[in-house]
This record gives C-alpha cells, structure tokens and sequence, in this order.
C-alpha cells in the first residue's frame, strides 16, 4: 500500500530544505515534484535527537548529514509502524535521558563541592596525600619554577657549606616529617619559599637584603613549617588546584589533571593568614630550640613586603605582615645560644650568588 505523507528533507549535500512528500512501499520513498530523492530501507532508519514536537529521521549508508524533519502527528505514527528500529531507539532515548539526568545530578554535586566543599576538604584531604605522590607534585612545579626564573644554582663552595651547616641546624632542631633540602638561586626577586616533597629555595635577593644570618635562619625556619604543614598541597586543592583534587578521586595524580595548575599554583598564590601563622609559630619553636631570636626574621619580612608590595613572587605577596604578627615573633625573641654561623661563614653564605 503507498500512502503519502508530507516532510522536510535535507539531502546531506546541499543545505537546503526540501519539501517532500514520503511513500511508504517496499521502501520509504523521499520524492520531490514526482521525482524520487532517495530511497530509505525501513531496517535502516533510525532516529536523530530533536525537539519533543519533532521526528529527525536518518539512515544508515545515506549522506552522513541526510535527514527528515516530520511534525505531523499521523506521519510520525506511520514511521514508527513501518521501522521496527524506532521502538528500540525510543527505549534507548529513555536509557540515555536517565544516563544524562544523573550526569547532570554528579556534575551538579561536583560544582557544589568545588565551591562549597573544596576549601573545606583541603584541610583534611592534604595530611592523607601519600609522600611519593608529593613528591612527584613537587618535581613538576620545580621543573616549572626553574623555566620562570633565569638564575641558576649558586654552588662557591664556602658559601654551599654554609647553607648546607644552616640547613642541618635547623632540621635538626625543627623535627621535619621529611628530610629538606636548601637551595639558593641567583634571582634578584627578594624571596624564599618552599615547594612539595621537601625543596626549599632562597632567592640571591633575599640574601642581599639580609642583614643578620638570623633574618635568614627565621625565613628558612618559616618555609621549613610550610613544608611540616602540607600548606602547599592545601594551596593546590584549595586555591585554584581543583585539577589536583580531581585527580585524587580519580587516580590522575601527576598526569594531565594534577600538573595544570601545580606549578603556577605554588609560585603565583599567597599562603591564607592562617597558613602563615601556622608557619610562624613554628619557625618560633625552631628557632627558640636553637637558642636564637624570631624578630629578625619578622625585621627581614616587613623591610621586604613594606619596599616591593607589587613586587612579582615576593615573600607573604598580598599577606603584608601585620603589627599582631611582628608583635608576636618579637614576644619569641630570645637568644640563648650562639650564633649558627660564624662570621666568615655568614660573609660567605651572603655573598653565596654575587
């Protein structure tokens, strides 16, 4: 039996829509003043994702952009009965809108946690990361640091030996989790700072600007509980490092989730107020069991962030040491003990990158 109804075709080649009038015979006939268009096997049709007043119709082997527009209602049931494929694409459309509904469910909740949750879950996400994945974290943003700055390591061996005698003093007294290990570099940004895994890095600025080695025994003290903190891996999670997090729920730890935002994250981003607390008070008890004074490291970081506040990198860039701050390192200033260094080695140790 032929019947004919009407429909919209585009034929895949030209664009441009056709009104045609369909034949339902041994085939779906697509014809156009009389002439047939194409010819569509039933088996081979199968349904196109439309709006809910439309059938968008296809078929297999036909031009890959080929497609019937039907509005009307009787044509559309005549469709359904003559392509036995149309049934199991309606059930199909009913499995997929489930699928995109609890899609749209996971990424609303993945959002939510974003916003909501992720400064939250830092805290308690960071202390559970295992060291070989810090570690692998602390490579990358190296690798990166090391492209940003054009200094190079500064190795004159009295100045090294100094650093090396300064690096021991201080972990021994400080109780690191994991070993660190001091570098110096020759960038003239006046800066220290400290990065996944157990690298701490003192810029050829800094030492410039220092006037006593225990200005420089208080920043390392400083970076050093940054380190005992995890505040690096809260800074990733929490501050613009949501790749990071996702990569711990889904197993892409340093791959291509976790490293986009690790290194600009750690270099670029202020440590919160409280991160620094933390990080003095532990430079205070370091510092206290080696018997010397924590004002001088307050002295060095009010010089520094009061004269480059707009400076790129800067030590507490955005988190300007406050009189509340500098009050209570001077509360902890209290020397018992000898000088670290000798003289000869603190000359040596700040003129390590000249």
């Amino acid at each position: 039996m032929n019947v004919k109804f009407e429909a919209i075709y585009f034929d895949g080649v030209v664009n441009k829509k056709r009104r045609v009038s369909l034949t339902f015979g041994p085939t779906l006939e697509i014809c156009e003043d009389g002439a047939v268009l194409s010819a569509w096997s039933y088996a081979d049709v199968r349904r196109v994702p439309a709006p809910a007043d439309l059938m968008r119709l296809r078929a297999i082997g036909a031009a890959q952009l080929a497609h019937l527009d039907i509005r009307d209602g009787d044509t559309q049931r005549e469709v359904e009965r003559q392509c036995p494929k149309l049934a199991d694409d309606a059930a199909h459309d009913g499995s997929t809108l489930k699928i995109v509904a609890w899609s749209l469910a996971a990424t609303a909740s993945i959002v939510g946690l974003v916003w909501f949750g992720v400064p939250f879950a830092a805290d308690r996400l960071a202390p559970l990361v295992p060291l070989s994945w810090e570690n692998r974290i602390g490579e990358v943003a190296e690798r990166q640091m090391r492209q940003m700055f054009d200094g190079k390591n500064c190795t004159t061996p009295k100045g090294s030996a100094a650093l090396v005698k300064l690096s021991k003093r201080l972990q021994d007294a400080s109780g690191l989790r994991v070993a660190a290990t001091i570098e110096a570099l020759s960038e003239k940004t006046p800066n220290a700072f400290a990065l996944p895994g157990g690298k701490v890095f003192v810029l050829a600025g800094l030492l410039e600007k220092a006037q006593s080695q225990d200005e420089i025994l208080g920043v390392l003290a400083h970076e050093l509980g940054h380190l005992q903190n995890r505040d690096h891996l809260r800074r990733i999670i929490a501050d613009g490092g949501t790749a990071y997090l996702f990569g711990l729920l889904f197993g892409d730890v340093a791959g291509g989730g976790a490293v986009v935002f690790a290194g600009k994250t750690l270099l670029n981003a202020a440590n919160s107020r409280e991160a620094e607390a933390r990080a003095d008070a532990f430079a205070a008890q370091t510092l206290a069991r080696l018997g010397r004074p924590a004002k001088p490291m307050g002295e060095l970081l009010l010089r520094v962030t009061g004269k480059e506040k707009d400076g790129f990198l800067t030590i507490l860039h955005d988190h300007p040491l406050s009189e509340d701050r500098l009050a209570k390192l001077s509360a902890a200033d209290k020397a018992t003990a000898d000088p670290v260094l000798t003289d000869d080695e603190w000359k040596a140790l700040k003129t390590l990158c000249d």
